[in-house]
């Protein structure tokens, strides 16, 4: 989840607005009124509104950091993406800790549906005299090396665990990755990200700073408090929308699967779902014309998947594995290799790999790459909806 845009008390009235809809949720589920559908739609709307709330408030501690830090609006725009992948990862807790297999698949399929959201959002951009919109440099330059390294990624562990299952080879016999896979796994692309952010910094981010100057013509620079007060709030009020999005997401499943339709629809659902905040901070800075903060967000929404939630979600099967918190498999693998799991990785590869094209060619973006990124990526989420 990136974030960004936001503004003014709303992320406050959403906090308190989350807390009532959860307590109301389950109160009723205590209660045991309104079935099993209604309590599980209240927990998903009120954790959607703990979840908004608390990354904006992340956003506001990162890009309170940004000011002090001199980051340009498109840097600041990033950092604070990755901060609002917090409440977003707490939330996959949760889930991992009910569902390891729906969490890693909800991980995977939200790559295929930010990239779906990116090639839209190309088609809104506002275009020069031939019909072209630039893209800035560090989605050019460093967020396709990071599609490239997650496509070679994705089609390895997809091309791994299909060897793996069809010849029932490794320690697990071809039933699932096990715990050092997993954390070997993690910490490789969580490296990647480190000197992603590093380089980011380093290169891209020393013009065209933010920061306040009043008249007196000091700077006026926010106080390490108040980036540390807005942090804590984030954290703290993403595990109570976490934990409620978790809930609401078992119950998805359940129920959908209850209803013969395939686990992918239920994960597609989920994905779309817990999505919804970020693709309401994209259009907000999009309508107040910061297309640079617009734009890191769409395109970190997508480089940042695999690279910080993935990683972060299999670590925390790995932790819950090793811990008794979640069961191993019968020959103790922790993430199941089947047909589920296996398609969301290989379908990675040509989504990623035609947002690569899109990107590389030329640094821009025209109507003919935001028709082939939209069928593509659209196309490729039906294969995986309808046949899943």
């Amino acid at each position: 989840m990136s974030g960004g845009g936001g503004g003014g008390n709303l992320w406050q009235k959403m906090l308190a607005g989350g807390v009532a809809v959860c307590g109301g949720a389950y109160g009723l589920e205590a209660a045991h009124v309104g079935g099993h559908l209604g309590p599980a739609l209240l927990l998903g709307l009120g954790g959607l509104m703990l979840v908004f709330g608390s990354c904006e408030a992340m956003i506001l501690s990162v890009e309170a950091l940004g000011i002090r830090m001199r980051w340009n609006e498109f840097v600041a725009g990033t950092m604070a993406g990755l901060a609002s992948n917090v409440p977003e990862i707490i939330m996959l807790g949760f889930v991992v800790a009910k569902e390891p297999r729906v969490a890693f698949v909800v991980t995977c399929l939200t790559v295929h549906v930010n990239a779906l959201v990116f090639g839209v959002y190309s088609g809104v951009l506002p275009k020069d005299g031939t019909g072209h919109a630039r893209l800035p440099d560090a989605i050019v330059k460093l967020g396709a090396d990071l599609l490239a390294c997650a496509a070679g990624i994705f089609l390895a562990m997809g091309s791994l665990m299909l060897a793996l299952r069809a010849f029932e080879a490794g320690d697990h016999r071809g039933e699932g990755l096990g715990v050092a896979d997993l954390w070997a796994i993690g910490l490789a692309l969580a490296t990647v990200q480190v000197v992603s952010v590093r380089d980011l910094v380093k290169r891209f981010s020393s013009s065209d700073a933010p920061g306040a100057v009043p008249q007196d013509g000091k700077e006026a620079l926010p106080g390490v408090g108040t980036i540390a007060l807005y942090g804590g709030i984030g954290i703290g009020f993403s595990f109570l929308g976490g934990h409620a999005v978790g809930d609401f997401a078992d119950a998805v499943v359940e129920g959908l699967r209850g209803a013969g339709y395939p686990e992918m629809v239920g994960a597609i659902v989920v994905s779309m779902f817990s999505g919804i905040a970020s693709y309401l901070m994209i259009a907000s800075a999009h309508f107040k014309g910061k297309y640079e903060i617009a734009l890191s967000n769409v395109s970190g929404a997508v480089t940042q998947m695999p690279f910080v939630v993935l990683p972060a979600t299999l670590i925390m099967m790995a932790v819950m594995a090793q811990t008794g918190v979640i069961p191993l498999l019968p020959h103790g693998g922790v993430l199941a290799i089947d047909m589920e799991t296996t398609m969301v990785l290989l379908f990675a590869f040509p989504t990623l790999l035609v947002l690569w094209k899109s990107i590389t060619d030329d640094g821009m973006v025209n109507t003919l790459e935001t028709a082939v990124m939209v069928v593509t990526f659209a196309l490729i989420i039906y294969f995986l909806a309808q046949h899943g």
